[in-house]
């Protein structure tokens, strides 16, 4: 006699969405234990993939939204269940019936801004370059060696727009030849993808593409680490390849060959946290730590929870987007944790992480007077 699930419909729609590993979870738990959001409420990853095996998934509430897609529960799977894929699958369903609830509202507004002009930032496309306007940067041509892909928030946002400058400016000091697309550059797609957004996601990843390859794009440097995995490990569903390096590798590479003589000094004690796109997803856990090795004066100090134990900023998932709780926000420990260390500077690799770090700092203010940094801008200081 067989058994059939009063569900099936359900179950079949999400597996069809995506989520066929939930079937594979054997419900040991070890999700829930590694989750970041148990540091600061309840919340079972493993219920949703359990609801999920069996179609009783609740698509209009909360929960489903909750994860950071930051890989801490797929590290340590013993089954190989995909916990990310199949949240994903689950925010597909829930985005094809609409079914947004009032905190991830926002999602809306960004897909809407990614159609119509290319970033979730509702930012004019003809803006984008404006960032390099006292940079001297080119537009790319297919004699460079590299297109800087620069990415949505380091374009637009203000305080962003500061990385990209001394991005900019390190790789013209040791002659790197580069240019930038400028008003055709648009979102690599990677967050409105974990949000659900799976057709947007496949008309920015082909607008990309077909921009790369009309311009003759062979290698491509990036800040994000958002933009770096997408590239290195979506993009290839497109059967296309490009050579993709994150900035902190290139700077690695760049002072190994003595291109970058770091001379200035840089009295300072400094942790460094692990953005969850760069480690955890694509192992670059040293390059980081190498530059700010070569970085004269500079101390750095580790937190406990470093390298594939970083703690989530809490703006992965398309999190960036949507509203959290001041009293649930990753990002407060993760600074406290900083502070621990008794180090001075925050440094990182990631626009989200850094645009979290730094509201959860303002809202620590009088407690400590950490200073949030990308590790370009350290970079940048000590170049003369």
């Amino acid at each position: 006699m067989e058994t059939v699930a009063p569900f099936a419909e359900a179950i079949e729609e999400i597996r069809k969405a995506g989520a066929e590993s939930s079937s594979l979870c054997f419900q040991c738990g070890k999700c829930d234990v590694y989750c970041p959001w148990n540091t600061v409420r309840n919340f079972s990853i493993r219920k949703i993939v359990r609801e999920a095996s069996l179609g009783l998934t609740e698509i209009e509430g909360d929960d489903i939204w909750r994860c950071t897609t930051c890989g801490s529960c797929p590290s340590i799977c013993p089954r190989g269940v995909g916990q990310i894929e199949v949240g994903v699958a689950i925010r597909r369903v829930a985005a094809e019936y609409g079914m947004f609830p009032p905190s991830v509202s926002a999602v809306r507004n960004a897909s809407a801004s990614l159609v119509a002009e290319g970033n979730p930032l509702n930012a004019s496309r003809e803006t984008r370059a404006q960032w390099a306007d006292s940079a001297s940067v080119s537009p790319f041509t297919e004699e460079m060696d590299y297109l800087y892909f620069v990415g949505c928030y380091f374009s637009y946002d203000p305080r962003m727009k500061k990385v990209a400058l001394a991005t900019a400016n390190i790789l013209k000091t040791a002659g790197v030849s580069f240019g930038i697309l400028g008003s055709d550059e648009s979102c690599c797609g990677e967050s409105i993808r974990k949000t659900g957004g799976e057709q947007e996601f496949r008309n920015l990843a082909r607008s990309n593409i077909k921009t790369f390859i009309d311009r003759g794009v062979k290698k491509i440097i990036v800040s994000s680490p958002h933009c770096y995995h997408t590239f290195v490990n979506e993009y290839p569903e497109f059967m296309v390849a490009f050579e993709v390096v994150h900035i902190s590798q290139l700077l690695a590479e760049l002072i190994e060959d003595g291109r970058l003589e770091l001379k200035g000094a840089y009295n300072t004690k400094v942790t460094y946290h692990d953005p969850c796109y760069l480690g955890r997803h694509n192992g670059v856990y040293d390059a980081p730590r190498q530059v700010l090795g070569e970085v004269p004066g500079l101390e750095l100090v580790e937190m406990p929870a470093s390298r594939q134990n970083s703690l989530c900023c809490g703006g992965g998932g398309g999190r960036i987007w949507m509203e959290t709780p001041k009293e649930e926000r990753f990002s407060d420990l993760r600074v406290r944790q900083a502070c621990n260390t008794g180090a001075e500077v925050l440094v990182t690799s990631c626009p989200y992480c850094i645009t979290n770090f730094e509201e959860s700092s303002l809202a620590m203010e009088g407690e400590n007077t950490l200073q949030i940094k990308d590790i370009t801008e350290i970079v940048n200081e000590v170049l003369s």
